[in-house]
């Protein structure tokens, strides 16, 4: 298994948000980090396929 680097960013959420998303993490059994970076990775395939349009 090839692992990539990774590097630390910050941003900042409603309290409210972020403990939701730590709620579902948990019940995901993931991570916080997970969730946003698989999100992430879905909004700029997303992104890529309209703009290659």
């Amino acid at each position: 298994m090839v692992k990539t680097k990774k590097v630390n960013t910050s941003l900042r959420l409603e309290k409210k948000v972020l403990k939701e998303l730590k709620i579902l993490a948990i019940e995901k059994e993931t991570s916080v980090q997970s969730i946003i970076e698989k999100l992430i990775l879905e909004y700029i395939k997303k992104n890529k396929e309209t703009s290659e349009q």
